[in-house]
Order: C-alpha cells, then structure tokens, then sequence
C-alpha cells in the first residue's frame, strides 16, 4: 500500500520484530527520521491543500496536558489529511509572550542582583532575543515528542521581522480607516508588573474581607422624607472614596426619591457631589445606595458617564504602583499621599470611625446559659471574589490610563455574519451562542501594554501631544515635517499579533504563492477557553484583511481535568504531566487516550488506568504482528483488497470497508472518540480476538494475504492517532516504496460479503456466547462438550458443516447433533437463529452450582439494593463529595451487572 508520489526515503526491508514492545525504543528514532527526510509536508505541488494552524505556544511555556490534547486532535487531522494525498500543511510557531518573557529574563536578572532599569531599552531587548536563543524553544522540542508532524521547515514566530512587518501594517492600516485610536479608559492594572493586562490575565481568587458600611452626610442641611440626613453606602474597597464622584440610587427607590440631585458631603475628602438615580443600584441589595468611583471601579465607569462625566474627568487616586496620589481637584488630605493602597484603606476605616461615620456591624450571640451578648464589628466579614494578576500575583487594580484601542464592534460585524450564514462552522454547535452573545456586545479592545519587549507601536508625538502613526520613523517624520518627535513607549498586546497568524504565517502582506494556496484555512482547533482572546480576534482581522474568514471550521475542545473532575492548578497538586505520562506508557497511548475520550463540548477525565490500557492495545497489536510475521504475513502490495474464497477471508474483508466508511465519517464530523473506538473495536476484537482465532493453523496463501493487506489497513488507519508503533509495524513487516506516514488511505475495492458476514458472526456468536456460559457455571474453558440442535434451517446447517474443525477448536465441542437433547438438565446457548441444548449431567454438580449462584445473586442484590437506596436519598446526593457519588454510581452499576449476570446463569441451569 504505497503512495504514488516518489518517495523521499525508502523504509527498512522486512526484519524480525523485537518480543516486546518498547514505545521509548522507536519514538525518537522515528521522529527524526520524519523530520529530517521532509516526511512532514511531502511535494504535492497538484495536490488540493488542507492547512491548519497551531494556537501558538508561549515561547516561554512547556508542555502541559492541555496543549497534549489540542496538538493530538490537530496532529490526527494533519495525517489523516496527509495520507488522504493532501497537500497538508500544519503551520507551527510560538507566541513571543510579553508579560511572560519579559519576567523570565527579569527574574534571571533579579537571581544575578541585576535589573532591567540597569540598561537601555534596546540593550535589555536583546538580552530577551538571547534569552530566546538559548531557552527559547523547550515547548518545541516537547511538541515533537508528543509527534506532531509540523512543518518546522517553515516554523514561525511572532517577532520575526515578516510578522513584524504584518502588525505594523495592521496597526497604521487599522488607524487611518479610524479603526484604532487612543483614548482614557479604565484598564486592568497590574501594580506589580506596571501594566495593563488582558482579561484572561487576570485570575479570580476568594479572599477573606470585609464590607464596610459608611454614612455619606446629605450636603446643606437636607434631610430625607425619613428624616434622615444622610445615605449609608457600603464597600468592600474604603480606600477609593478618595476618588469618589456620585452616590447611585434607583430611580423608583421610594427612600431616596426626594433627594435624587442634592448633593453629598463627603467626609474625609470635604467633596461635593451629587446623588443620581441610576439602574445600577438595586434597591433589594444592602441600603440600596452605592457610591460611584468611575475612576477606579469598571461597573462605576459605566455608570459616570451616563450621569455625564468625561473620562478626562474622572478622578484618579493611585499612580503606576498603587499608592495614594493626589486628584485633580486637589482635595486628597496630603496625610494619605504616597500611602500604599491597602494602609490606605485601613486609614480611612479608622478616620470615618473616629468621625463618627462608620455605621457597625453588629452580631448578636447566645452562650449556653442563654445569656445574648452583641459585639460590634468594624466591618460585615465576606469572602470577596478578587482579581489577581495570573503572572505578577498581586490584586488588580481598575486604573483610568491612555490606552491604544481597537474599535471591535466594527471589526466584529463581519466576523458575527461569518458564523451565522455558516462560512465558519462553529463544532460543537453548542458553541455559536456564547460566540454570537460575546461579539454583539464587545467592548472596545485595549491593545496597549506598559512594556519594553514586544512590538512597539508605531506612533510618534511631538512636544505639544501631536501623533502621527506609520510603519517607520522616517515615514512619521515626513508627515511631521521638521517637528521633533518621540516614539511611544508602549507595546502591542500578544493577542494583536496572534490574531494575524493564520495569514502572516503564509507570507502576508506579500502576496506569496503560499498565501494564495493555503488561505483560509481549513480548520482551527482550539480550546473554548481563548475563543475569544484568539479564534475572534482572528476571525475579525482576517475577514478585514484578506476578504475571506481564516478558516472555514473552528472545532472548540474540553479541558483535561483531574480524574475527581476538579480543574487542574498548581495550588491544588493536582498537575498531571503528559511528558511524565509519555515517559511511562509511550506517547501513542497518551494520543489515543485523548482522542478516545474526545467528546464534542464536553472535558476529558485524566485516568491514568486508560492510558495504560491503550498501551497494552499497542502491544496487544504488535504481538499481533509478531504472530502475522512467525506464520508468514508480509506486507502487501496492492491498495485494493486481494482476492479472497474462505468465509473468514471475506468477512474480514468487509470489516476494513466497514471500518474505513466508520472512520472517515468520523473524522468528517470532527468525532475523534467514535473515530479512535472503531479502530480499536476494529483491531482488538474483529482482527485479534477472532480473525486470528480463526485463521490460527490454517495460514494457507490466501490467507497469508489476506492477513498482510489486513495489517497494512489496520497500520494506516490507527497511524493518526498511534504513528510511531504503526511506522515501526510498517518498517518491520516488509519492503516499502516509502514510510507509512507517506502511505495512501485505505482504498478497499471491495464490498462487504453479507453471506460471509453471517457466516462468520454466526461462529463468533456460538463461541463467545458458549464461553460467557462455561464461565457463569464454572466449568473449565477447556472442557469439551457435545451440543444438540432440535430445530436448524439450512443455512445454519450448512454453517456448522463448514466450520467443524474451527467449532471443534474454539468452541471445544465434540459434535453437533441436529436432534433434541436426551433428558436431564442442559446448558442453552443461542447463536444466530439456533438455540443449542448442551447435557450438563456428570459435566457439573448441578445442585451445588444452584446453590452457589443463589447464594451469590442473593448477595448482588443486597449491595446493589442498600446503593440504590443511598443514591435516591438527596442528602447523600447533594451534600456528599462527588467523588463518593460517583463511586457510589458506578458500584451500584456493578452489583446490578452481577446480579443480571447470576440470574441468567441460574435460568440457564433451569
């Protein structure tokens, strides 16, 4: 089974295989010899292409389970494509990875008492590319283990300069169609790292606080229709009322109706402003009131500028590194200037109580001898959701800066029309709300970071605050004229260059042959999770850039999770390391286990045990091989079925055109479970269990045929998901034209032969079914039995009388008599339309075995009855770990088995 493209390299000649199976022993071996022989992206200039692009990699990162999963499904594709006769073209590169580079070389710094401030700019930029040189390509060399087959002839990186050069041109394209400005808006602000950060930089934390409720004195003497002169406001963060601007009430909030536009004294700050009736305030949450601080709150910010503040107006508290700063109306008492945030607000909870405006908390409690006693508390203690920034650790803070942003909801329109007239297909479907929800209400996309390692914008200012934007100084000069001009200090977010790689990895914004080829591509796959920090962004760049969606299918995946179902963290110990896993069983099986478990829209449960399991399915294969070789099988020479007289040669025959139709189907639908469990039915039980059961002694040279075009299938078809056991396999079996991953996709000719179908399965069925049977009874597999048959049609008869030496053999029967059985009792096995009637007199104690399998059955159902009762009792459902449910479910699936297991063995005895 060749391709019919020359081959680079020719494989070994056929060579006895090794006893055992040493997944460590080949998979290096193999990779390099893919790589270094071009097997990854052959010539196939007439080819049609298929292209898929990796989620780049942080060039920083290494290898973790859920990169294992996302590069197996697109490495399943790519060969699967590849040996289909695609021009396949996997496209592999690393993200540059601002934030997380630029604190690698930081830390190496900070061990060594050095610091980035020590040099220039440009020097410290140079110290990262040697960084990147030296340490640079750890996930790389990891991605290779796993087996990717990327054409790493052509890998990329995001700060090469024809990548540059693509997000300079984007960036002053973007710009003069008015589609990237600058503006004043609040940003996630890491104090630590002295920039803003993305969304999905920021990581939620619980953390134990307070809520602190404060009297917020009503301004000129005005009282409330309750009398009250005041409005209580509560707040998890005191310290922002130094910047506080408003106090939100409802609208149809009854309590504050006659004071909505009278103003509020605030107490430290001796600010005036006003109450204003806004949505946001929610008169069934604590008093109703909230104070508005649009500065430094993102659901404030909203809610300013409907009361009609301008970002330019909005008061700032804190500088770069969180500390008290004075605002622009100067009323910040000079004591807290220059205060870290947090003694800040322990400052101010301390000055509102001395002031008599802290409102307590009060809890009131009962000893033993009934006695109440009330305590005041500063502060109501909660457990607060927190932002933290994922690389500097510390808390965020919302932060009112100039930023460089991105008008979304104009890219975004396309990119919403894309999916909803089905030029991307978005799998699982499920999938397309989220999308379509995020998209028509997206937010302008802050695309400036606070960095020195990246790509720098290209803008320049003159003294007065003019800014001219160009893909070069010298550009930026002639449109200044003679006016001194300084570059801005920031850098693009990672995610606006990523955005453009599924066309500036292809050449753009040359028009490269590559480019036109390979564009859109085929199919994405990615994790939901960064569907809209990666898949959205690209969709909309690449629609406005190059006419055409990036891809015409986007597959979003699971997350690998901790076999109890809890996410994986470092915090929680519960990290599974897929190199570790590959060390152990080999990197086929951690591959297959992935695939298997792949199951549109839903995670996959770590379980080393599967792992394990489909190792010993690539051993179980190889010694498969071994036998094949020790009785003559070679690799075959034709693509098509050979021809073929024997039931059991024709049966198996049908089975590969079955498997392949299954197969193909599968992948066509992106099903990589139902893709990897027809193969493995395929293999461990249609070829290993029973066609070599039944061909076992009777290796005549059709069989010897048969039995290598059948191998050289099995080979290719599991070759996408298992390719170094397969490529060994395929080495060692024969003389080949060129490596298997080069090999062409099964091609059968052939239909499947229903008479031998029936045949076969008839044979399958009385055997299977009679060792079940031997086994509840606990007769000895061996033992042999004679079978009476009162009732047979023809075809059956004819069956029996075709296959009398393979029943002798495996079904380990003496004779079929086609008459009713003599008295006493009888072991009944079906098969097909047959109902055989085997005398178990002097075969077992037919008392004892009675009594031994009520006694167990009995048992069965106790335990299966005490679960059951456990699990519809909701107290255990609800309130028990999951873990103990689930171990609950699966026992009361157990007993339930067993004892449907016991009850048909002692129906059977009659």
């Amino acid at each position: 089974m060749t391709d019919t493209s020359p081959a680079p390299h020719s494989s070994a000649p056929e060579s006895a295989l090794d006893k055992t199976f040493d997944p460590a022993a080949i998979e290096a071996k193999w990779y390099a010899h893919w790589e270094e022989n071009g097997c990854f992206r052959p010539e196939r200039p007439d080819a049609a292409p298929f292209t898929i692009v990796n989620p780049p990699p942080n060039v920083t990162g290494s290898l973790h389970i859920g990169h294992a999963l996302d590069n197996t499904l697109q490495d399943i594709v790519i060969r699967h494509e590849r040996l289909k006769g695609k021009d396949a073209l996997w496209v592999v590169g690393t993200d540059h990875a601002g934030i997380a580079t630029q604190m690698v070389v930081e830390r190496q710094m900070e061990a060594r008492q050095d610091k980035r401030t020590n040099y220039t700019r440009d020097a410290f930029v140079e110290k990262v590319w040697e960084w990147k040189a030296q340490s640079g390509g750890a996930i790389t060399r990891q991605l290779r283990r796993l087996g990717c087959s990327m054409d790493w002839s052509r890998e990329q990186f995001t700060m090469d300069p024809h990548f540059t050069q693509a997000v300079l041109k984007v960036f002053v394209t973007l710009y003069k169609e008015g589609l990237i400005y600058r503006d004043k808006r609040l940003v996630n602000w890491d104090p630590k790292l002295k920039t803003a950060i993305s969304d999905l930089e920021v990581e939620t934390r619980e953390v134990k606080g307070g809520f602190w409720h404060f009297k917020y004195p009503l301004a000129d003497g005005v009282t409330r229709d309750d009398g009250l002169d005041y409005i209580e406001v509560a707040t998890t963060r005191p310290e922002t009322m130094l910047a506080d601007m408003a106090v939100a009430v409802n609208a149809e909030d009854a309590r504050y109706k006659s004071v909505i536009g009278k103003e509020i004294l605030q107490p430290i700050t001796g600010r005036r402003f006003r109450i204003v009736a806004d949505e946001h305030a929610d008169p069934e949450l604590g008093s109703g009131a909230v104070k508005i601080t649009p500065g430094h709150d993102f659901n404030d910010f909203e809610v300013g500028k409907r009361a009609g503040f301008k970002a330019s107006e909005m008061l700032n508290m804190f500088d770069a590194d969180a500390n008290v700063v004075q605002t622009a109306d100067g009323l910040v008492p000079e004591k807290y200037l220059g205060m870290e945030r947090f003694a800040a607000r322990a400052a101010i909870v301390a000055e509102m109580k001395e002031l008599g405006f802290l409102i307590p908390h009060v809890v009131t409690t009962t000893n033993k001898d009934g006695e109440t006693e009330t305590v005041e508390h500063d502060a109501e203690p909660r457990t607060i959701q927190t932002p933290f920034g994922d690389r500097g650790g510390v808390v965020i803070e919302p932060w009112l800066t100039d930023q460089w942003y991105v008008d979304a909801a104009t890219l975004a329109q396309p990119a919403i029309a894309a999916v909803r007239e089905g030029a991307i297909e978005v799998v699982p479907k499920t999938w397309e709300k989220t999308y379509f929800n995020w998209m028509e209400n997206i937010q302008p996309w802050c695309v400036s970071r606070q960095l020195w390692w990246g790509h720098r914008i290209p803008a320049w200012y003159t003294p007065d605050g003019e800014v001219f934007v160009a893909e070069t100084e010298e550009e930026a000069q002639a449109q200044a004229g003679n006016k001194p001009l300084t570059r801005d200090e920031d850098v693009l977010d990672t995610w606006f260059s990523s955005a453009l790689w599924p066309f500036a990895t292809l050449g753009w914004p040359e028009q490269t042959e590559l480019l036109a080829k390979h564009y859109p591509n085929d199919l994405l796959i990615s994790g939901f999770d960064i569907l809209f920090f990666w898949c959205a962004r690209m969709a909309m760049q690449g629609i406005h850039f190059m006419d055409d969606v990036p891809w015409k299918k986007l597959y979003l995946h699971g997350l690998v999770r901790a076999a109890d179902g809890a996410k994986m963290s470092k915090s929680k110990g519960n990290v599974v390391d897929p190199l570790g896993l590959i060390d152990q069983y080999g990197a086929d099986a951690l591959r297959f286990f992935m695939a298997a478990m792949e199951s549109q829209g839903r995670d996959i449960k770590m379980d080393d045990k599967r792992v394990e399991g489909y190792r010993n399915f690539a051993t179980k294969l190889w010694n498969a091989a071994r036998f094949c070789q020790s009785n003559g099988v070679v690799a075959s020479t034709s693509v098509a079925a050979p021809k073929a007289t024997s039931a059991v040669n024709r049966w198996i025959i049908g089975e590969v055109v079955d498997t392949v139709a299954e197969l193909d189907k599968a992948m066509a639908d992106l099903r990589f479970d139902a893709a990897a469990n027809a193969i493995y039915h395929f293999v461990w039980d249609n070829f290993c269990d029973w066609y070599i059961e039944l061909v076992k002694g009777n290796f005549d040279a059709e069989t010897q045929a048969v039995a290598g075009w059948v191998l050289d299938q099995i080979l290719v078809m599991l070759h996408p998901f298992m390719p170094f056991v397969t490529e060994e396999l395929w080495s060692k079996m024969g003389t080949r034209e060129a490596e298997l991953i080069l090999a062409k996709w099964p091609e059968p000719e052939a239909s499947v032969d229903s008479a031998a179908k029936a045949e076969v399965e008839w044979l399958i069925a009385l055997i299977g079914n009679l060792r079940a049977a031997k086994a509840e009874l606990g007769i000895a597999p061996g033992a042999r039995l004679t079978a009476y048959i009162a009732e047979v049609t023809e075809a059956t008869r004819a069956i029996i009388e075709a296959n009398a030496t393979v029943i002798d053999r495996l079904a380990r029967l003496d004779a079929i008599h086609f008459a009713a059985a003599p008295a006493g009792p009888v072991l009944q096995v079906g098969a097909g339309d047959a109902m055989l009637a085997i005398p178990l007199e002097g075969v077992i104690d037919i008392a004892a075995e009675k009594a031994r399998l009520e006694k167990a059955l009995a048992t069965s159902q106790k335990e299966a009855k005490s679960l059951e009762g456990r699990l519809s009792n909701p107290k255990f459902v609800e309130k028990a770990k999951p873990e103990a449910v689930e171990k609950a479910r699966a026992d009361h699936a157990m007993h339930a088995a067993e004892a449907a297991r016991l009850a048909a063995a002692l129906e059977r005895l009659g």
